[in-house]
This record gives C-alpha cells, sequence and structure tokens, in this order.
C-alpha cells in the first residue's frame, strides 16, 4: 500500500476538527437538496416552459407535471394573466427533464387533483406533431383543456346544512341496512320478476295516450303552488325530525310491535264481530248508569270513607276468602248429604210453630228491651266482689202469712186484710199486714201482639194501706198510661267503644 496514502487517512481520522467539519458539510448539502427537492435537483440540467391556464385553482409551487403517470417536472412559479376579454388566466413556469425536448406543440394539459384532500397536478398528454416548444416558450391557452369538475367542486357545492343532513341521511341508513344483508339478496333475487312485470307498465306510461309528457310540467306547477308554504313544509319535517328522533329511542319497541301487528290485526279481525253485542250491552249500562254517576260528586266524601275503612278489611279478605272456601265446601258436603232435607224440613216445622210464640216474645225485647235489662241486672247482681269471690246481692222481702196474704196460697188477689179484724195486732205490726197488697202483675202488658203498646213489666205502681186501698187486681187495670223501659242501647256502644 502506499505509504503517503495510508498517512493522509491517519491524519484525517485522527483530526477530530476536520472530522467534524466533513460531516457539517454533508448534513448541510443534504438540507439544501432536500429542501430545493420539489424545484428539482440542483444542478441538473431542465427544460423550462410557460403554461397559459384558465385556472390554477389549488396548485401551489412545487406540485408535479407528470405525463403518463410519470414525474417529468415541478411547478416552479404561478403567476396571473389577464386577458384582453377582462378574464384572469394564469401562467405556469414548467421546470421539465430534458428528456422530452421538445414537447410537440400539439399537447395539450389539464390540472387534475392528486388525492381526496385536494393536492393538484398537472398532466401533460404528448401530442404527435414534429414541431415542439423552444427553451422558454409558452403554451397557448388553447393547448388547455376544458376545465373538469373534480370531486371537491362537487362537495363544495353542498352548504354546511346539506352536508350534515348528507351526512346524517348516510349514518342512519347505514345503520338500517347494517345486518340486513340476507334480506338485501332476497329483495335483487325477486327484483327479476318486478322488473318483467313492470315493462308492460313502463310501456303504458310511454304510451302517447298517457300524456307522460305533461306530468313534470303538472309537477312544476304543483311546486309553484305549494312554494308560498314552503316554510310551512319546512317546519313539517324539521318536527317530523324531532318525532322520529323520538321514536329512534325506542326503536326496539316499535319493531317488537310492527311484527306483532300482523297476528293481533288476525285476531281482532276474528273477535271483535263477536264482541259487538257486548259492546252494545256495554253502552245500555252505562247509559242507566249515567244518574249514578252524576250522583258520584254527592257521594264522592262518604265513599271515600268507605274506601278508607274498607281498606284494611279488604287486605284481610284473602284470609277470610280461604277461610270460606273452606266453609262453602263444607256447605256443599252438607248439603250433597241426603238426610239435610229431611232435617231442614223438621226445622221449618220447628220455625212454624215457634212463630206465634217468637211473635209474642219480639216486642218484649224490641220494644221493652226486657232481655238487655234482665242481662246488664244479672251482672250488676255479682258486680261486687272480695279476695274470696263475688258475691250476689239479694234484698229479702218478708211478707206475714195470713188468710188473703201474698206470702202463701190465696184464692183470692192478696188484698191485705185490716188490722183491726185480727186480735192482738198492735200499731206498728197494723202496717205489715196491711202491706200484704199485691206487689207484682203476673200476666202484664209487654207490648205482644193483641195488646195496648205499653211495657207494663217492672212499671207497676203501689200504694200501700196506710194511704189507701193497694193494688189487688191481677192484669192491666186499664188506666195505666203508655210506658217504656230503661234504654240500654248507649250504654252498649260506650261499652263496645271501650
Amino acid at each position: 500500500m502506499n505509504p503517503r496514502r495510508r498517512a493522509g487517512t491517519s491524519v484525517l481520522s485522527g483530526s477530530p476538527v476536520l472530522v467534524g467539519a466533513v460531516t457539517v458539510i454533508v448534513a448541510m448539502v443534504a438540507v439544501f437538496l432536500s429542501y430545493n427537492a420539489n424545484e428539482g435537483l440542483p444542478f441538473v440540467p431542465t427544460y423550462s416552459l410557460t403554461a397559459n391556464v384558465p385556472n390554477a385553482n389549488g396548485l401551489v409551487r412545487g406540485n408535479e407535471v407528470r405525463m403518463g403517470g410519470s414525474r417529468i417536472g415541478v411547478v416552479t412559479e404561478i403567476k396571473t394573466d389577464p386577458q384582453s376579454n377582462g378574464d384572469v388566466a394564469a401562467d405556469l413556469t414548467l421546470e421539465l427533464d430534458e428528456r422530452i425536448i421538445p414537447l410537440p406543440k400539439d399537447s395539450t394539459l389539464i390540472i387534475r387533483p392528486r388525492s381526496a384532500l385536494g393536492l393538484k397536478y398537472v398532466e401533460i398528454t404528448k401530442g404527435t406533431s414534429k414541431q415542439g416548444y423552444a427553451e422558454g416558450a409558452t403554451i397557448p391557452l388553447a393547448a388547455s383543456k376544458v376545465e373538469t369538475k373534480e370531486i371537491d367542486d362537487f362537495f363544495n357545492m353542498f352548504d354546511e346544512p346539506t352536508r350534515v343532513g348528507s351526512r346524517t341521511n348516510l349514518e342512519t341508513f347505514g345503520a338500517g341496512f347494517a345486518g340486513r344483508g340476507e334480506s338485501l339478496n332476497r329483495l335483487f333475487a325477486e327484483l327479476g320478476p318486478a322488473v318483467e312485470k313492470l315493462e308492460p307498465v313502463m310501456r303504458n306510461i310511454n304510451s302517447p295516450r298517457t300524456a307522460w309528457g305533461r306530468f313534470f310540467p303538472a309537477l312544476e306547477q304543483a311546486a309553484a303552488e305549494v312554494a308560498p308554504v314552503a316554510q310551512t313544509q319546512a317546519d313539517v319535517w324539521v318536527a317530523l325530525d324531532t318525532t322520529f328522533t323520538a321514536w329512534a329511542s325506542v326503536s326496539d319497541s316499535l319493531q317488537e310491535t310492527i311484527s306483532e301487528g300482523p297476528p293481533a290485526l288476525e285476531t281482532a279481525t276474528r273477535e271483535l264481530p263477536r264482541q259487538r253485542p257486548f259492546l252494545a250491552n256495554s253502552e245500555e249500562l252505562f247509559r242507566r248508569f249515567r244518574p249514578a254517576f252524576a250522583s258520584l260528586a254527592d257521594a264522592a266524601p262518604g265513599m271515600a270513607r268507605a274506601f278508607e275503612v274498607g281498606t284494611p278489611a279488604l287486605r284481610r279478605s284473602p284470609g277470610l276468602n280461604r277461610r270460606l272456601t273452606r266453609t262453602i265446601a263444607t256447605l256443599e258436603k252438607f248439603g250433597d248429604d241426603p238426610r239435610v232435607p229431611s232435617g231442614l224440613a223438621r226445622i221449618t216445622n220447628t220455625v212454624k210453630i215457634l212463630q206465634p210464640t217468637l211473635a209474642f216474645l219480639t216486642p218484649a225485647q224490641t220494644r221493652c228491651n226486657y232481655g238487655a235489662l234482665f242481662f246488664r241486672n244479672i251482672a250488676s247482681m255479682t258486680s261486687e266482689s272480695d279476695v274470696v269471690g263475688s258475691m250476689l246481692r239479694i234484698n229479702p222481702l218478708g211478707l206475714p202469712l195470713n188468710p188473703g196474704s201474698e206470702g202463701g196460697p190465696a184464692a183470692v188477689p192478696s188484698n191485705g186484710p185490716p188490722a183491726s179484724s185480727i186480735p192482738g195486732v198492735d200499731a206498728f205490726e197494723r202496717t205489715t199486714y196491711e202491706d200484704s197488697y199485691l206487689h207484682s202483675n203476673p200476666y202484664p202488658n209487654t207490648a205482644a201482639p193483641g195488646q195496648p203498646a205499653e211495657c207494663e213489666a217492672g212499671n207497676e205502681g203501689y200504694s200501700p194501706g196506710v194511704n189507701g186501698p193497694g193494688q189487688v187486681t191481677i192484669g192491666n187495670p186499664g188506666n195505666s198510661p203508655s210506658l217504656i223501659t230503661e234504654k240500654t242501647v248507649g250504654k252498649l256502644s260506650e261499652g263496645a267503644g271501650r
């Protein structure tokens, strides 16, 4: 190896300053080349032309120039070019590769989009002319093709509300078609017969007798007539949007309702005619209920109180119903017993026999209250007690045993014989003998059938013989006022309340 070369390499690798300088120079060259890459590589010969185009909208410096899909240059400058007719065109400075020199003069160019994001490029379609453009020549405006509508122009023709509505429609229809591929396949499969049947229909529509040519003018006239209410129509659609938005929240329920609709319709078709008599009877029933409904307002307070009182009873009614079920089952078993009819017949005869007695005794309680008074007095007799037990209160009445006395058997009512007719009776004993008059009536009136409406028992008056004749008549003397007994209803009610 050459010693000088080895020595020079050692010097370069051994000098950090020299290595750093070389690195900085290489980095600067790389940055310069990267910055100017859109305008072509430096120090590379190019073929410069100027192209006059009607509109350079969307083009920027550094956009590519392509031919047949291959990059052949870049746009280095864009200037405006006022025309004599008042329009404004654009001049593009194109730096092209030398391999296309010269560009045929019948070549055309057009500005095309490179992506949906708005990036564009200049596309040159090479002609076949033997004459070409010299360096620095201008491609005339006539070589530019008529401006075409790009996808961004299509979307830009809609305003923002229209774009929002279109996006909403796409999302809604997309959600509607999602998961329904099988149904759509069946639809497309059935479109064949539909199209075949549609052919004669379209033939009739296309016939001159149908006057199809006047259909669209008629639509135009109809649209012109509804134009004054266009705002109202728009409001309707806005309201419908609100309605359908609310329905969208319950779409599952609506779908279930729609799917269950046909069976429900079949059931209604079958059953509703059978319900006509019931509806007619219901109409008549409610017609007769009208007076009762009119009086409900007056009866409402009482009914409210009844419902309030009846609610606890209603809660206890299930238990009562269960017991009633057993009771009714027992009664049913009792009614099926063959011995019951004969027993009921005997009970019926017994009631018929007792009917006169019951009719005689009933007023003694219902009018004179004797039964309640009897049991009250029985309870009062044993109301006193001590540590040993209850005591029975008795007030004995000792009567003298003399002829005609109430104290023993007598052939006539006790009329109290005069003391003067009894030998050896002093003044003290005279009152005892004269008290021997009749104290009670064994056959008093009790308001029974055929008797005066009075309660004589327990209300007999007594006049001792000292002050005049006592009672000597058995039965109603005939001059007693209409008497009643003590009532115990209030006392029993208070007791029940306590």
